[in-house]
């Protein structure tokens, strides 16, 4: 989920909570120097900046998405192999971006969860489940391309969409169980020092490094060590296999294979890299400093809104510069059009 920002007041009750002020493991010193670092940046800068950026990912996201969906749902796309992917990817999309709203309702408030623990695990539990269900979708899309092409071109087309439906209904399964252990640890913690409520993991005193540790590897692997070699290897091949009628529609279908993989890993890269190094500084690898304290502190937040764009960006790549989905789209908006010219007529 997006990182919700960390004020002193919170991080005390959190050491109050956890018993770190009696203990002097690791995680107690870092945390505890983590507090009387100076912080040499403006919060509330990168806290608007980043509201900013929700807001027009939430906007772009919400639109190009709802176009997706509608227009797949309205065209004849059995001729497509990758249709149902398609679809189920902008569904994902489209839930991750109506979460946003909420976050940024929180993180304008410095992280003060006004909703309660419902909406608190709730609102995680489908941001999660669809930020993972997007990768997988993509990931799966990569396979099924190249083993349509090259290996089950002429086989039976029943078969494989009873296949591709089975895979979709194994993708939510397995995002739902990626999501449900952060999910599960998530409460609302009411300050000891003002007012403000936080929605916040709460993971068991005896082992909460080792937890958030595990949980952010277990994003990194399940997130991109994962979907980017399978993507990226299965793409490739693909742009081998591809046989087209002119080698200048051979090269644009290469350019097209190779923009689903920078796009990818311009999106999620970045993200992954500042996780990698927290979960090392976590585990005391790399030595405490103030300056990697407030640079992970930025980093991860910006790098985790930028990896949101790939909302806004996959409705454009793997549709719209789709020469069949745009002729869908001005068929669909053509029988759209002449239905609603047809009512008027009606009425009048």
């Amino acid at each position: 989920r997006p990182e919700m920002s960390i004020d002193m007041e919170e991080l005390l009750d959190f050491l109050q909570d956890l018993n770190f002020t009696d203990r002097e493991d690791n995680l107690s010193s870092k945390v505890i120097e983590t507090v009387v670092c100076p912080i040499s940046f403006n919060k509330n800068a990168v806290l608007y900046t980043m509201s900013i950026f929700y807001i027009f990912v939430f906007i772009i996201g919400l639109v190009a998405n709802s176009v997706v969906v509608w227009v797949n749902l309205r065209a004849e796309r059995n001729r497509y192999e990758t249709h149902l992917y398609i679809l189920n990817l902008a569904i994902a999309d489209l839930c991750v971006v109506t979460t946003l709203p909420i976050w940024v309702s929180s993180l304008v408030q410095h992280g003060h969860w006004p909703f309660g623990e419902i909406m608190c695990k709730l609102t995680h539990l489908i941001f999660s489940v669809n930020l993972f269900g997007s990768i997988f979708f993509l990931t799966c899309m990569s396979v099924d391309r190249y083993l349509s092409v090259v290996l089950f071109g002429d086989s039976n087309s029943r078969r494989k969409k009873i296949v591709r439906r089975l895979i979709c209904i194994l993708v939510w399964l397995l995002a739902l169980a990626a999501s449900i252990p952060d999910t599960y640890f998530l409460k609302t913690v009411k300050s000891g020092h003002s007012e403000s409520t936080f929605c916040r993991p709460v993971y068991p005193e005896e082992s909460p490094k080792e937890w958030v540790v595990g949980i952010q590897m277990s994003f990194i692997i399940l997130g991109f060590a994962i979907p980017f070699p399978v993507i990226a290897v299965f793409y490739i091949l693909l742009a081998g296999a591809i046989s087209s009628s002119t080698d200048q529609e051979r090269r644009l279908s290469r350019k097209i294979i190779l923009t689903y993989i920078v796009v990818f890993l311009v999106c999620w890269l970045p993200y992954h890299v500042v996780l990698l190094i927290d979960a090392l500084s976590l585990l005391s690898i790399l030595p405490f400093s103030c300056e990697l304290e407030n640079f992970l502190y930025v980093a991860l937040q910006f790098t985790q809104c930028f990896s949101l764009t790939h909302c806004c960006v996959n409705p454009v790549i793997y549709n719209f510069i789709n020469r069949n989905y745009r002729y869908d789209l001005m068929k669909v908006s053509e029988t759209e059009y002449s239905a609603v010219e047809n009512q008027a007529q009606l009425l009048e």
